[in-house]
Formats: C-alpha cells, sequence, structure tokens
C-alpha cells in the first residue's frame, strides 16, 4: 500500500523568467509541486491596476488563483529610488513604457541619477508576495526589502532587471556581481517568500 502523500501544488504567477528562476530555487526543498502560468498558456494575463506592490500581488494571486481552483502565490516588487520620489516603483518592469528592456530600463534610470551626489542614491527593492487559499478564498501577504544605492554605471552581469545598478554595502558589490545563492539570503523576494512558505507549511 502506498501511503505517499501528494504534494500540495503551488501555481507561481508570473511570466518573467528570472523571477521565476529565483522563485523556483527559493522554493526547492519547500514540499510543494511548483507550477507556473506556462502550465496554463490560454490564460489571459492579469492587467496590473493596483496603486501598490501590496495590490497588485492581491489582485495577480486571486485572479490567477480563481482562474486555476490552485493555491496561488503572486508577487509584486520593484525599485524605489529616494531621489526620484520612488521611482520607478511598481512600474519598475514598465518604466519607459511597452517593449523597453532591462538595459533600457536602467539607461533610464541613470539618465535621471547622474546629476545627483553618490550619497544622494539611498534606494531599496522592495517586494509583496500575496498567496491565495483556494479552500478559504483568502489572500495573505508578505513583505521584503533590501536597502542600498543606486550606482551611476552597470556592475555585473548576474541577476537581472536592476540588480547591475543596486548597490549593497554589506557585500560591497551590486547585486549583479554576486552568485545567486548570495542574493537570494538578503533579497527583498527571498525575505518574503521564505515567510510565504514558512506559513503554508505552518497553517494550511
Amino acid at each position: 500500500m502506498n501511503n505517499k502523500r501528494k504534494k500540495t501544488e503551488l501555481l507561481v504567477a508570473t511570466t518573467n523568467k528570472g523571477k521565476m528562476h529565483e522563485m523556483q530555487a527559493l522554493l526547492a526543498g519547500s514540499g510543494l509541486e511548483v507550477l507556473n502560468l506556462g502550465n496554463f498558456p490560454k490564460m489571459d494575463e492579469v492587467e496590473e491596476k493596483g496603486t501598490s506592490f501590496r495590490e497588485n500581488a492581491i489582485l495577480k494571486a486571486e485572479e490567477y488563483g480563481k482562474h486555476c481552483g490552485l493555491l496561488t502565490l503572486a508577487d509584486d516588487s520593484g525599485l524605489e529610488v529616494d531621489i526620484l520620489n520612488g521611482e520607478p516603483g511598481i512600474y519598475s518592469a514598465r518604466y519607459g513604457g511597452p517593449g523597453k528592456t532591462d538595459a533600457d530600463r536602467n539607461e533610464l534610470v541613470l539618465s535621471k541619477v547622474k546629476r545627483y551626489e553618490d550619497h544622494q542614491l539611498t534606494a531599496r527593492f522592495r517586494c509583496v508576495v500575496a498567496i491565495w487559499e483556494p479552500c478559504s478564498n483568502k489572500t495573505q501577504t508578505f513583505e521584503g526589502t533590501v536597502e542600498g544605492l543606486i550606482l551611476k554605471e552597470l556592475r555585473g552581469e548576474q541577476g537581472f532587471g536592476y540588480d547591475p545598478l543596486f548597490y549593497f554595502p554589506p557585500y560591497g558589490k551590486t547585486l549583479g556581481q554576486v552568485s545567486r545563492s548570495e542574493k537570494e539570503k538578503i533579497s527583498h523576494r527571498g525575505q518574503a517568500v521564505r515567510k510565504a512558505v514558512k506559513y503554508i507549511r505552518t497553517q494550511l
């Protein structure tokens, strides 16, 4: 007789390849069977209409989760540069308009910060992870932040997005210069996902 329990399925609601690689690494060993939106190719993309990371994360978790009927994790995250009044913020993934690449968005940030002094370029990565539970129809959120500085040049080719611009003082490097495992230890997404996994294990 096979008493092996079936793993709980978790839908990670993203189409961003860099983010998905990070999520898979962070969820390794969680005991969850991780699915992504590629497993549901006919599903329409959820429009991010919220005014905060939290609102967008909840919106995506609930919409994708209800469509698939699965425990669903969605996140919204981005870069907040203080001297730019928190830009790019919730628009981090689409900063500058549609069709832009990571390189284009980094150049846009660089063009806006070049006139400021280095000490003025404080910034943070912020992430909110939302977990939608199909049985209770409830959503829980978890947050992570990492503080640093924006440099006036790109350094490193690791990671994705704004990582080569984001200098993390305790490491003495940008997040584009560190390994994935080093980044996971301190990253905004790593913090939030670990809190979410702990919640799933203890509450669900």
